[in-house]
């Protein structure tokens, strides 16, 4: 089976084509390569451009006219960023997703798995969130997600054309393989800044110590993003049964997350008994626009697509620190 992957030499992105790629399948990955790296798209069918080149996506799927679905992961990501420059973001993720579902439309491909964002929900009491709770996107970034879940759910109503969203909670690691994982040069995850603070002996800062949780630190649910490919491999596989057995719509979004919250302080500890010591750690105030935090309610994903996230929070945290040891010298980046 062929899939069309746009953002697929993201980090997320890279991670869906290598796990399509273990299972049989085949993935036909477009990207820009403005946040994408080549390094992570040898050896794979690769189409570089962008996802608004409708001429573009009809050539695609000339060569390609077996592609079953599109998994449109290429976005731009970064909450502060999109602060700043929120016309670029809008542009990015909201103009550009727009001509993309144009042109696949013209082609008529009429199964997308769009990737969207738990950044959308509102902060609730238990901090447990399923695809019913209250929305209240707190940045551009995820205004931007919000819009295009609108659009595409208006889209299913209007014309010959089904989606799935799937919004994800707070990928974390690598491939199991170590063909890719987090390029950034600037990392901004909580992890990542972790092990940036390891690395290079500095202190890591927990930011809000005095949220309503359990032990004051913000909560989060940490996915491995192994898991979270594996999820997107299930809503193509079981996309035309979810449209034929679990609703009468055309559009359906699904949680992914582990179904359990961990707080900064519980993740600092988990990174610690990976590595055998304690790190240098720092308490500051709550930076601009955080929030409480969520996790994931998944029993919709569990139940229609048969997925359970499968790796521990430790596993991940492992897979991330080997990461973090290659790819300085595989993608030439300072850290």
């Amino acid at each position: 089976m062929k899939v069309l992957v746009t953002g697929g030499a993201g980090y997320i992105g890279s991670t869906i084509c290598s796990a399509l790629l273990d299972q049989g399948h085949t993935p036909i990955v477009l990207d820009s390569l403005i946040r994408g790296r080549q390094e992570f798209v040898q050896d794979r069918i690769f189409y570089q451009g962008d996802i608004a080149d409708q001429d573009l996506i009809k050539r695609i799927f000339k060569d390609h006219p077996d592609i079953y679905a599109t998994i449109h992961c290429a976005a731009l990501i970064l909450v502060p960023e999109s602060t700043a420059n929120p016309l670029g973001y809008y542009r990015a993720n909201v103009q550009k997703s727009l001509d993309l579902f144009d042109a696949l439309m013209q082609v008529g491909c009429d199964r997308v798995i769009f990737s969207s964002t738990a950044s959308l929900y509102d902060v609730v009491e238990g901090f447990s969130v399923d695809e019913a709770s209250p929305l209240k996107p707190s940045s551009p970034y995820s205004r931007t997600k919000l819009c295009m879940e609108l659009a595409l759910e208006d889209f299913t109503r209007a014309y010959d054309f089904r989606a799935i969203t799937l919004r994800y909670f707070n990928p974390i690691g690598a491939d199991p393989k170590l063909r890719s994982g987090q390029q950034l040069e600037r990392v901004s995850h909580a992890l990542d800044k972790i092990i940036e603070a390891h690395t290079l002996r500095q202190n890591f800062y927990i930011t809000g110590t005095e949220w309503p949780t359990r032990d004051g630190s913000g909560i989060r649910d940490y996915i491995h993003v192994w898991d979270l490919a594996k999820a997107h491999i299930k809503a193509v596989l079981e996309f035309d049964r979810v449209f034929s057995e679990y609703t009468t719509e055309k559009y359906r979004v699904y949680n992914l997350g582990t179904g359990n919250g961990t707080t900064v302080f519980e993740l600092v500890q988990a990174f610690e008994n990976v590595i055998g010591h304690p790190i240098k750690k720092e308490l500051a105030p709550p930076r601009p626009g955080d929030v409480a935090g969520a996790y994931a309610n998944p029993a919709r994903a569990n139940t229609e697509l048969g997925w359970y996230p499968e790796s521990s929070l430790e596993t991940a945290i492992e897979l991330g620190l080997k990461w973090f040891e290659k790819r300085k010298a595989f993608l030439g980046l300072t850290f």
